[in-house]
């Protein structure tokens, strides 16, 4: 039994995992990290395993089209975080909760 089911759209010029507000580009990338696809569903409860590995065949079969979505991301992200930079305090703090998690899952 072959079926075929759609797992990633284009919405407001971007991918995403259709019925979520997951961009593609956040999977895609920790994918290209080193991550499972089950420790990248551990990282985003709304979605299922299927749709995980379901996003990351839509981006191994359109790999450029995914690549530039990915740049643009992260360039309008880029600009975001130049022009509202978060208090220095701030990433301190988050900073030392993320050590304090790191060191308790090992």
């Amino acid at each position: 039994m072959t079926t075929s089911r759609e797992f990633v759209e284009r919405r407001d010029g971007s991918f995403y995992l259709i019925g979520s507000r997951v961009p593609l580009a956040h999977l895609v990338r920790e994918f290209q990290r080193g991550e499972s696809p089950e420790a990248i569903r551990s990282h985003y409860p709304t979605l299922s395993l299927e749709q995980v590995y379901g996003a990351i065949t839509f981006s191994l079969g359109n790999t450029e089209e995914v690549e530039r979505d990915i740049a643009e991301r992260e360039r309008r992200e880029d600009e975001f975080t130049k022009d509202h930079p978060a208090p220095p305090d701030l990433k301190r703090k988050l900073e030392r909760a993320r050590q304090q998690l790191l060191t308790r899952r090992v």
